[in-house]
């Protein structure tokens, strides 16, 4: 294990059954009070951003808004939000994705992305994959190309990855933990 796995990982609280019995939620707000730790965490995230060619960087809601900015301003690039639907303003792009019990819907704005952009999607945590996934989707309906997905821990056990390469066609997905 590296330097930045092992604070990262010092910096993660497990909360037993939140939000429901039986959920071993991964609290990253400690990760985030800590200078260093955040520094760390968004410096690896922008090194993938760089690596990537990635010209735009997506944060989705509501922790990857937290991740995804300050790697954006670090990087050079500029940084869009997919939120929930309805969130937004204006002209949108709509992506509708399935959870395990019912639907959700993303959105971002048209505008923001153009057929020049190559963009990264940045979160706090792979799970199921289908948030990540209904962003891909709207990156390319917008007429953007996928650079690829960074996020901060990856749930192995939920295999999100499996679920999400299809989506990614050749493009990365990075984790800088996996759990």
């Amino acid at each position: 294990m590296t330097d930045i796995e092992e604070l990262l990982l010092s910096r993660i609280r497990d909360v037993e059954d939140y939000p429901e019995p039986g959920v071993m939620f991964k609290d990253i707000t400690p990760l985030l009070a800590d200078p260093a730790a955040f520094t760390a965490l968004t410096d690896a995230l922008a090194e993938i951003a760089g690596r990537t060619g990635a010209t735009k960087v997506i944060g989705l809601e509501a922790r990857g808004f937290i991740l995804g900015a300050p790697v954006a301003v670090r990087a050079g690039l500029g940084f869009i939000p997919v939120r929930k639907a309805g969130k937004l303003p204006g002209a949108t792009l709509r992506q509708t994705y399935d959870l395990e019990y019912g639907s959700a819907e993303i959105e971002v704005h048209a505008e923001d992305l153009s057929a020049g952009d190559r963009v990264l999607v940045v979160d706090d945590v792979l799970a199921t994959g289908g948030t990540a996934e209904a962003s891909l989707q709207l990156i390319r309906r917008a007429g953007a190309e996928v650079a690829g997905v960074a996020v901060l821990m990856e749930l192995g056990f939920l295999d999100g990855r499996a679920r999400l390469e299809p989506a990614l066609k050749g493009a990365p997905l990075e984790a800088v933990l996996t759990v």
